[in-house]
């Protein structure tokens, strides 16, 4: 079954063993040999491998992957080197320099150096079709997504939600536990952006709350 390499596998252990998850696995053998799927199949579990659950401090809600070719890698809103980067998060880049001060490079769309500080960048959809966005939202996905969700917030120590958009929005009544803070406002997309994401101020919010609570904050910067 699912080898993700570290706490993910046995939290969610019994997730893997019921029945829409097996049918997932059915439906996606059928996909991959006959269509193009992404992200790669090896590539599929990156949010949990790059960030097991202990170490969970932020988390990004995204829809579901980028369906251009060689875009997605298993985390939300990032692409690979040397891929362009998305006009989502340009706009994103563009709020935490204007939030933080700092400069990023425009031209790295990875965002692996997150996952490693401990943000988990989670899409309610693991896979896509090629050029079809949220093909694949209604095979059962969702099911998995939202027990990573209520997993999470039985952690005891505190986490960042990040949900832009209204999409990520509707996962806000998973969210109980009073130790976690969630930051809502628009989705970075180029066609909502300055409906609220722009001077949002997430990024140095979630840092604070971080550093008050004793963990150590994210370093944004991708330079």
């Amino acid at each position: 079954m699912v080898n993700i390499g570290n706490s993910w596998d046995d939290i969610l252990k019994d997730e893997f063993e019921k029945q829409y998850y097996k049918d997932i696995r059915e439906f996606l053998k059928k996909e991959y040999a006959t269509k193009t799927v992404f992200p790669n199949m090896y590539d599929i579990f990156n949010a949990l491998k790059y960030t097991p659950y202990e170490d969970v401090k932020v988390v990004i809600l995204g829809q579901d992957p980028y369906h251009g070719v060689g875009q997605a890698h298993g985390l939300s809103f990032s692409v690979k080197k040397g891929i362009t980067t998305p006009p989502s998060l340009k706009n994103i880049y563009k709020e935490i320099e204007n939030d933080l001060n700092i400069e990023m490079d425009k031209t790295n769309g990875e965002l692996t150096s997150w996952a490693n500080q401990g943000v988990l960048m989670l899409n309610a959809s693991l896979t896509v079709l090629k050029g079809q966005p949220n093909s694949h939202s209604k095979i059962g996905w969702e099911k998995l997504t939202d027990s990573i969700i209520e997993k999470l917030n039985y952690k005891d120590t505190p986490v960042v939600y990040l949900l832009w958009g209204r999409n990520a929005q509707m996962k806000e009544n998973l969210i109980t536990n009073k130790n976690h803070l969630i930051l809502k406002c628009a989705h970075p997309s180029p066609y909502s952006a300055n409906n609220g994401f722009f001077g949002c101020k997430h990024f140095s919010k979630t840092n604070e709350f971080l550093k008050n609570n004793g963990l150590v904050e994210i370093n944004w910067c991708n330079m």
